[in-house]
C-alpha cells in the first residue's frame, strides 16, 4: 500500500538515501531541507520537495497547505535533520545551544506538532537521535550541546507515546552509532565510522513501515560498536 511520508534533512546524509529508498518503494515522498537542489536534481515522480528551515516559525505553513492540497493524510514522519556541534564545553556559548536546540529538539516538536493532525490509527513518528543521548552510553568531548539535545528527543519520544497512547499512533526513536556522513566528517575530520549512510537508510526504511507493530514509545539503539 502506498504511504504518504515526509523525511527532513533530505540534502545529504541519511536523509538523501531514505528518500531514494521511499520513492523507488513506490511510496510519495515530501523531502524537506534547507537546500531542496540534491533532491531535485535526482527528478523522481513521486517526490516532492522545497526548500524548508526548522527554524522558520513561518515556514510550517507550507507544510500543512502541502498536505491539505496534496495528501490529506501523513503515514510516516521521519524527524532526521540534525546539527552537529564539535566544540570544547568553555567555548560553547547560548548562542551555540540554541543553534543546537533550535533544530535539534525545538524543529523535532514542532514539525511533529504541525503533522501529528493529519496522522490515524497505525501511523508512524521515528525520530533520529544518537548513541551520545542515551543515558549509561559513552560519552565524547565537544558534544554537550549535540548529545544533550539528543537525550531531549529521547525522553520527547516518551512523552508523545503516552499522550497520544489512544490514538493509534506510534511514536519510536532510534539512537544510531557512528555513521559515515557528512555531517560527522566535518564534526570529526578523518574518523572513519563502520556504517555507511545507506546501509543506516536501509535499517531505518524498514523500521519507518514496520517498527510500529512491535514498538511504541520505545528507544532503540542502532550500533554495532561497544560499549
Amino acid at each position: 500500500m502506498t504511504k504518504n511520508i515526509i523525511i527532513t534533512g533530505t540534502s545529504r546524509g541519511i536523509g538523501f538515501e531514505l528518500v531514494q529508498l521511499f520513492s523507488k518503494a513506490g511510496h510519495n515522498v515530501l523531502a524537506l531541507s534547507r537546500n531542496e537542489k540534491p533532491i531535485q536534481s535526482l527528478k523522481l515522480g513521486n517526490v516532492t520537495c522545497f526548500s524548508f528551515d526548522l527554524n522558520d516559525n513561518n515556514a510550517y505553513k507550507k507544510i500543512k497547505d502541502f498536505v491539505n492540497e496534496k495528501w490529506g493524510k501523513v503515514d510516516i514522519l521521519i524527524n532526521n535533520a540534525g546539527t552537529l556541534l564539535n566544540k570544547p564545553f568553555s567555548e560553547t556559548t547560548i548562542g551555540d545551544f540554541e543553534t543546537v536546540y533550535k533544530t535539534n529538539v525545538y524543529g523535532v516538536s514542532e514539525l511533529t506538532r504541525i503533522v501529528l493532525p493529519y496522522m490515524k490509527n497505525e501511523s508512524h513518528v521515528v525520530t533520529i537521535s544518537s548513541m551520545g543521548g542515551v543515558q549509561g552510553s559513552m560519552k565524547f568531548p565537544g558534544l554537550a550541546a549535540y548529545s544533550s539535545s539528543k537525550a531531549a528527543v529521547i525522553t520527547l519520544t516518551e512523552l508523545l507515546a503516552e499522550e497520544y497512547k489512544e490514538s493509534g499512533i506510534s511514536f519510536n526513536v532510534l539512537a544510531l552509532g557512528a555513521v559515515q556522513t557528512e555531517m560527522l566528517e566535518e564534526a570529526f575530520p578523518g574518523y572513519k565510522a563502520p556504517t555507511t549512510a545507506l546501509e543506516m537508510a536501509e535499517y531505518i526504511f524498514n523500521f519507518g513501515l514496520n517498527g510500529n507493530k512491535y514498538y511504541n514509545g520505545k528507544l532503540l539503539q542502532v550500533s554495532n560498536s561497544t560499549p
